[in-house]
């Protein structure tokens, strides 16, 4: 596990990893469908593929419905950037030139298995932190600080949740 950055401009990063004791095409096959996502994670109540999008490849979109404690139910346009099938999954939230979020899925073959590594970055764009620092700008590093590292504890889940099922 590791993070970079302390304030939101920075476009501060978090990323997680583990090695799967299965080949990277099965872990590829979870990690690229969008529908098991919501089952793997505490705040993506639910997705799919927007019109005119089917599958992951590079400009498809879909649409992620989310639920947290502390911001409510926001909903988000994610813009497939990056697709090499046993490889990389990479979307980029809201606008694609100018993301509220980068999430990336990559697959490593290792030792047999596979190393799945999850990584994310905060902006550049807007997202609803940007709302919570604005009203509190004095307390911006504590709530970047904050969210990354539950963002950090979500993503150790989710792969987690994805070894044990390419594992089964």
């Amino acid at each position: 596990m590791e993070w970079t950055g302390a304030r939101y401009a920075d476009t501060p990063t978090v990323e997680v990893r583990t090695w799967i004791d299965a080949p990277p095409e099965r872990v590829w096959a979870l990690v690229s469908d969008i529908g098991l996502m919501p089952e793997l994670s505490d705040e993506l109540q639910s997705v799919e593929w927007a019109e005119g999008s089917s599958g992951p490849v590079v400009g498809a979109r879909f649409v992620g419905h989310n639920r947290h404690e502390a911001m409510g139910e926001w909903s988000t346009t994610s813009h497939v950037v990056e697709c090499e099938p046993g490889r990389v999954f990479a979307w980029a939230v809201e606008d694609p030139d100018h993301p509220s979020s980068v999430w990336r899925f990559r697959l490593t073959p290792r030792d047999g298995g596979t190393e799945l590594a999850q990584w994310m970055q905060m902006g550049p764009g807007r997202s609803g932190l940007s709302y919570a620092i604005d009203r509190m700008p004095d307390k911006e590093q504590k709530i970047v600080f904050v969210r990354l590292r539950e963002l950090e504890r979500g993503m150790t889940a989710t792969l987690e949740c994805i070894r044990k099922r390419a594992e089964a």
